[in-house]
């Protein structure tokens, strides 16, 4: 275990509380005009996926677990769980859904993804930030309205609803952020 000060706890790290693993959600240092400065730190226990919220003294310790970090390659979904492969070692390794959360949709096969690994079982994953999908359908465009400021709905190839710019049709490839699904630009492949 490694012990750092409360305030240097960043999202996606790794916590040890009571024996327990947290990942971190989100950590966030307030600086009062007087008082002490503290930082909120709001995180999910990885055994049950319950969300808490603990305050710190900005220079409190607080234990990071220590977690591998490694690449690997998504192969594909069994169940409830998804296979990915170390591409140095071909070592393959079970990821739950829960830790995958909401971001599933997402996972291509052979995308590159960052698995944490805490005492060989996977504790976090990170996807790229960006995914390229095609529109499967989009309704059409409006007469009048102008491509700077009009968004509307579009289904994407992997069920997804996001708001796409009007000038993108049925059959576009586009990028979307992963985190939230959100439109970047058109593909350029």
């Amino acid at each position: 275990m490694v012990k750092v000060i409360a305030s240097n706890i960043r999202k996606g790290q790794i916590v040890e509380i009571d024996s327990q693993l947290y990942t971190v959600l989100s950590a966030e240092s307030f600086f009062p005009g007087k008082g002490t400065p503290t930082t909120q730190i709001d995180m999910r226990r990885i055994s049950d996926g319950v969300k808490t919220t603990q305050r710190y003294r900005t220079t409190e310790q607080v234990e990071r677990a220590h977690v591998e970090e490694t690449e690997h390659s998504y192969l594909f979904k069994d169940g409830d769980h998804y296979v990915f492969m170390n591409p140095e070692t071909y070592e393959q390794v079970t990821v739950s859904g829960d830790i995958i959360g909401e971001q599933a949709v997402y996972l291509q096969e052979g995308m590159p993804c960052n698995i944490s690994v805490h005492e060989g079982v996977a504790v976090s994953i990170e996807l790229p930030q960006k995914v390229t999908l095609e529109v499967m359908e989009t309704e059409p465009t409006v007469k009048g309205q102008t491509a700077s400021s009009s968004y509307k709905p579009a289904m994407l190839s992997n069920g997804v609803r996001t708001l796409v710019p009007s000038h993108i049709v049925p059959g576009t490839r586009i990028v979307v952020m992963t985190a939230d699904g959100a439109y970047v630009e058109r593909a350029k492949d």
